[in-house]
């Protein structure tokens, strides 16, 4: 009895470990099941913010004019007294679009491919008073320096070659996380269109004009600027159907002239009838 007692002990025991192994295998199993299915549904939920980064970008990046697409003579551009740059024919005081940018800001480079030529052609048509309002967005370097390097810059410049100025800032624009607008560069892009001026260099080396800069922030600030670009049209800020359209933003110049709205431009590449 004993001995047969001690044999079905060992055989309790053998089939408890082999349970035991058995839940052990399935449970490792499990659990590479499971991270498995992280790893996939992190692949996915990857690839989803990937297509919505290509189409935000798509949709505010193409279809619009570039830089170089207005070739005709710009409305002449002055320096107010706040420091903003206001290009417009003579006797041209509305409507008024102020354009909020930061020359470090990948998307108010991108907004002024789109609609910089509609703006140019418009004020120099007469129909619009364009104000450029440069200021410091952001607050970590390297992208702060180059944004108050590049807005010191732009605030040396003057006003009778502020606007290809401005033009060459945004096509010289730093990649994100690198230090750039150097004050040898910004002093060679103003001498490619002709500013040789002593006091320029001086005020660009010196970053005599970072007063004009700081208030330029602070102004933005109290204009209820939360991010950039920012248009405001007759004082109000513009939706993203006018940021993202150069049709859409001469509708709300005629809307806010009090006309008709126009038709639409002809696309790049297409002559218009």
């Amino acid at each position: 009895m004993a001995i047969g007692g001690s044999m079905s002990e060992q055989g309790s025991g053998g089939s408890a470990r082999r349970r035991l192994a058995r839940e052990r295998a399935r449970e490792a199993a499990r659990g590479r099941r499971r991270r498995a299915l992280v790893v996939v549904l992190g692949a996915v939920a990857l690839a989803a913010v990937a297509v919505v980064a290509v189409v935000v970008v798509t949709s505010r990046d193409g279809g619009g004019p570039s830089v170089d697409d207005y070739k005709g003579a710009l409305a002449p551009a002055t320096r107010q007294q706040d420091g903003s740059v206001a290009m417009a024919k003579p006797g041209v005081t509305a409507p008024v679009l102020d354009v909020w940018e930061d020359f470090q800001c990948p998307a108010c480079k991108a907004m002024e491919a789109r609609l910089g030529a509609t703006m140019k052609q418009l004020a120099a048509e007469g129909r619009l008073k364009v104000v450029y309002r440069p200021f410091q967005l952001f607050q970590q370097e390297p992208l702060m320096g180059n944004s108050r390097r590049a807005a010191n810059a732009a605030a040396c410049m003057p006003a009778s070659h502020w606007v290809k100025y401005h033009d060459r800032l945004f096509a010289e624009q730093p990649e994100e996380g690198t230090k750039g607008f150097l004050p040898k560069e910004l002093i060679a892009w103003a001498v490619d269109l002709g500013v040789r001026d002593a006091a320029f260099t001086a005020c660009v080396d010196g970053e005599q004009r970072m007063r004009t800069v700081n208030q330029a922030s602070a102004a933005a600030g109290k204009a209820g600027v939360d991010a950039t670009p920012y248009l405001a049209l007759n004082g109000r800020k513009v939706g993203d159907e006018v940021l993202g359209s150069a049709d859409e933003l001469r509708k709300a110049i005629a809307r806010a002239a009090g006309g008709p709205a126009p038709a639409s431009a002809p696309s790049r590449g297409t002559a218009a009838s």
